[in-house]
């Protein structure tokens, strides 16, 4: 069988076109060829065989690949012609498309689900094939084709020739080509419905024409044309972001639990919205106390947390005491206000011992067990490896194990034979996991089955002792710890102290690990928010001995010699401005009454008028020491002082080159900034504002290329970025560039010159909310600043008066309209914002349903609804409320119908 494949792509020097072929999971790579650089052609042959290739483009350059086509979805061809012996095939290159996120499983497998057929094999002697892809189709409509042929039914929409979707939102039709004796095709396509009194909707186009080539018997050509357009409306949808930890039923066991998660995917279903968004489920374990409950510092990207197991699920004990002390226990844990997060976590874990050693036996010999340890060897030995060592020494800290200190791969033999001695010592881990991740993955199969979107969370960073690290080190900084410069969350930057990435070993086997990490959350999610998006441009990396986040560091970036400082105008002095500026008046200011006793125990002069910290005190980790457990409020006011000396300077050093430096982050704020001169300040302002938002954009830009494109592409989830905080130009262009999906909040504006976004602006591939899990709710957010409540109450919602306080229901209820009204492809507001329109239903106390405080590096992450969602559901007023806001919003989805 001959192939010939022919694509029109513009070349310049150096640059060649290959064709990939997948098979078997490997990439077979043919090199095509040009007389003008423009079009370029290849030729194969392959033994006459009825299969189906899948194959892109790339363009190489100087000998590797410079880039490729979008490869979400692959070129797709059936070699099934029964007369065919030669197959030409004339194709277009494809870029990411503007409608990239109608190829998402969020919308081919959740809203408007896809049934592929397989091509009917033809007959004809030769044959015309024509591929189109037509993503904005509804699940009640086909693709047909209608032209001025009898064969394409001379325009009668009646006898329209159907179309086959072979592959997702691409259509495919063989047409014999004797039909066409004149050597022209004149068409368009339509949708016509399954509704027989639908009128078809005819794309919006001239009508498309094909100059057909001399052919013999034999023959078939293929034409890969562009993409069918239909005049049909974007899909808007709403939705709810609770954490499953969060949520509360009549059979939780003092927390959210997978099984609750079915509850709230009928939730969602029922008031006509169609995502849930949850916060990261991965196992956070490391010190079996309530400091594990920040979901964000996880041991493993891919083990999930023993606590969101659902007990009712599973086999009941057959001890009857057990069993009613389990029962009084639940029932006790579950009226708490708020988690009890070691109790229920020791009381799950003790019941799990209890099942395993009852039937764990036969679980684990199930064809199902040995299909889910086969799919997730790679990380599961590991994981429960380092989970048995952790508990066995009583630390996380695998530098203090006394043997095991990094993961061996030779173990991993052992360690599956379920006969081993090894094996027996961890296997109880494999159960868990086992468990969690059948009713997860159970959980997501429903959440399909009722065209609800679950949305998951990827965190930018995992805990320095966790698994991930003890396994495969190479891929961690474990000399700096990450965060986030000052924001609106914490004016002394966030310090979330995980390592970061070594970006340079990861890039060399093309990001695996981040790649096994979003293709294992594909199996549980068709959406996903990835957390601090700016991360994969550049980490706000801190030194390890700094508690606050304003001594750290853009790495990488662009660091600035002392000539180019003075470039600026400023008069640089190297030891002056990197080193702790303390002066007699810079400590009566900071420490009033207090500073001869601080000047006494904590400082050395240097000379007459400046000081420096004594060695023994001279980091905050060392500061930290020295205070911990201390809780008087005075002294922890001169911790507080000390730790913002320490950070009292203009520039920091650049921690892989001494001689470059980097303006410190919210200077302007500092005593040493202060004690400049004014042309000082703003030769220093001018450097400050191009450093952080001009001299590393396009580096910024290059190196988020090299990573998130691979991460995009490993799956086909839905992408929504959290793209807040200090955000530089080139931020916009990736994730354009790339078609995630944007965060916008309308107290929280990316352009500089307004107070509150505009709603009416928000682009429509983005997520819109007026709160996120780092901030204040909708309520007390009103009550936060009256002055700023007061504009927002005058310019935003146009009214007159005085802004009533607290928040009233119905004042919650146009605030919330107002946001699902925006342009934005989804809008997901919290459950406690929800909650807000109602008086009678949410919580008295404002403050109670905060979820977490950024600026509190240990805050206890245990909010839970007061309510239960069975009850939630029975609330007729409420769901009615709720249902009316979706429709009238436009964003109720008939499952893709018209």
């Amino acid at each position: 069988m001959n192939l010939i494949f022919s694509i029109d792509y513009k070349t310049v020097f150096g640059e060649e076109l290959v064709l990939n072929i997948m098979k078997d999971g490997a990439v077979a790579q043919y090199h095509l060829g040009t007389t003008d650089g423009a079009r370029w052609t290849c030729q194969l042959t392959i033994p006459d065989t009825n299969q189906v290739l899948e194959y892109y483009y790339s363009v190489d350059a100087i000998g590797s690949e410079h880039r490729h086509e979008w490869t979400t979805v692959h070129h797709k061809l059936e070699l099934n012609a029964s007369k065919g012996k030669s197959y030409t095939m004339y194709d277009h290159w494809s870029d990411i498309p503007e409608d990239a996120y109608l190829y998402s499983s969020a919308f081919t497998d959740c809203l408007c689900p896809h049934t592929l057929h397989e091509l009917p094999s033809s007959s004809f002697s030769k044959t015309v094939r024509l591929i189109v892809r037509a993503p904005q189709l509804r699940s009640s409509e086909r693709l047909a084709i209608i032209g001025s042929n009898p064969a394409l039914g001379a325009w009668d929409s009646t006898k329209a020739v159907e179309m086959t979707e072979h592959n997702i939102n691409e259509w495919v039709v063989d047409l014999n080509a004797d039909d066409f004796p004149e050597g022209e095709m004149e068409f368009k396509f339509a949708a016509l419905d399954s509704k027989k009194d639908v009128t078809p909707l005819w794309e919006c186009s001239n009508n498309r024409t094909i100059e057909l080539p001399e052919m013999k018997d034999g023959e078939v050509v293929v034409y890969d044309l562009n993409e069918a357009y239909m005049p049909i409306y974007n899909t808007k949808i709403a939705g709810t972001l609770v954490p499953v930890f969060s949520l509360r039923s009549k059979t939780s066991f003092g927390v959210g639990d997978f099984g609750d998660l079915k509850k709230m995917i009928d939730y969602i279903d029922k008031t006509g919205q169609r995502v849930l968004q949850i916060l990261p489920i991965n196992d956070t374990t490391i010190t079996h106390t309530w400091t594990d409950s920040y979901p964000y510092s996880c041991i493993s990207v891919f083990a999930l947390h023993p606590m969101y197991v659902d007990l009712t699920q599973l086999p009941q004990l057959k001890d009857a005491k057990e069993r009613d002390r389990f029962e009084k226990l639940r029932v006790e844990l579950n009226g708490l206000k708020q988690i009890d997060y070691e109790r229920v976590n020791n009381a799950k874990l003790e019941y799990l011992h209890l099942l395993f050693a009852q039937e764990g036996k036969q679980m684990m010999s199930s064809k199902k067990y040995h299909e889910f340890f086969h799919e997730t060897e790679q990380w599961l030995v590991p994981y429960a490896q380092y989970a048995t060592l952790r508990d066995k020494y009583g630390t996380a800290d695998f530098s203090q194990w006394p043997d095991h200190n990094t993961w061996d791969e030779a173990d991993r033999k052992e360690l599956s034979n379920s006969r081993s001695k090894l094996y027996k010592e961890v296997e109880f881990w494999y159960f868990v996991q086992y468990i969690l991740n059948t009713q997860l993955d159970e959980a997501h199969a429903y959440a399909r089955q009722h065209h609800v979107i679950l949305k998951g969370d990827i965190p930018i960073g995992v805990n320095r002792y966790g698994c991930d690290v003890w396994m495969e080190p190479r891929y961690f900084n474990l000399n700096g710890q990450a965060g986030a410069p000052p924001d609106d969350f914490s004016v002394n930057g966030q310090n979330w102290g995980f390592p970061t990435y070594n970006w340079d070993e990861m890039l060399k086997d093309g990001c695996q690990w981040w790649v096994r990490r979003f293709q294992n959350m594909a199996k549980f999610f068709d959406a996903y928010r990835i957390d601090h998006v700016l991360g994969f441009f550049r980490i706000w990396e801190i030194p390890i001995n700094s508690v606050h986040g304003l001594l750290g560091q853009f790495a990488p970036a662009l660091g600035m010699t002392a000539d180019e400082i003075r470039g600026y105008g400023l008069n640089f002095q190297e030891e002056r401005f990197t080193t702790p500026f303390i002066t007699d008046w810079t400590l009566e200011r900071m420490f009033h009454e207090k500073a001869n006793d601080v000047k006494a125990k904590y400082l050395d002069r240097i000379d007459g008028e400046r000081y420096k910290m004594k060695p023994e005190y001279d980091t905050q980790r060392k500061v930290e020491k020295v205070f911990a457990g201390v809780t008087d409020q005075d002294e922890l006011n001169i911790r507080d002082g000390l730790y913002a000396m320490i950070s009292d300077v203009l520039f920091v050093r650049d921690t892989k080159d001494a001689s470059k430096f980097h303006p410190r982050v919210s200077a302007q704020f500092s005593f040493i900034y202060e004690s400049l001169y004014d042309n000082d300040k703003g030769a220093f302002n001018r450097l400050y504002n191009d450093y952080f938002y001009r001299r590393n954009n396009q580096f910024w830009y290059r190196e988020a290329m090299k990573k998130l494109p691979r991460l995009v592409e490993a799956t086909r989830m839905l992408v929504c970025a959290e793209d807040l905080g200090m955000v530089p130009d080139c931020v916009p262009w990736v994730i354009n560039e790339l078609r995630i999906l944007s965060l916008e909040i309308q107290s929280m504006p990316k352009d500089p010159h307004v107070r509150f976004g505009h709603l009416s602006r928000n682009p429509y591939r983005s997520v819109c909310t007026f709160s996120t899990h780092d901030m204040p709710t909708l309520r007390q957010w009103w009550d936060e600043n009256y002055e700023r409540t007061q504009d927002y109450y005058n310019s935003m919602l146009y009214r007159g008066g005085a802004a009533p306080h607290p928040l009233p229901g119905w004042l919650a209820r146009d605030i919330v309209s107002r946001q699902l009204t925006s342009p934005s492809m989804l809008c997901i507001l919290s459950i406690q914002d929800w909650l807000a329109i109602d008086d009678k239903l949410r919580l008295p106390d404002a403050n109670a349903e905060r979820i977490n405080i950024p600026a509190n590096p240990k805050h206890y992450w245990r909010y839970r609804m007061h309510l239960n969602i069975e009850d939630l559901m029975t609330n007729n007023s409420f769901m009615a409320n709720v249902k009316e806001l979706v429709n009238q919003s436009g964003r109720t989805n008939t499952f893709g119908e018209r």
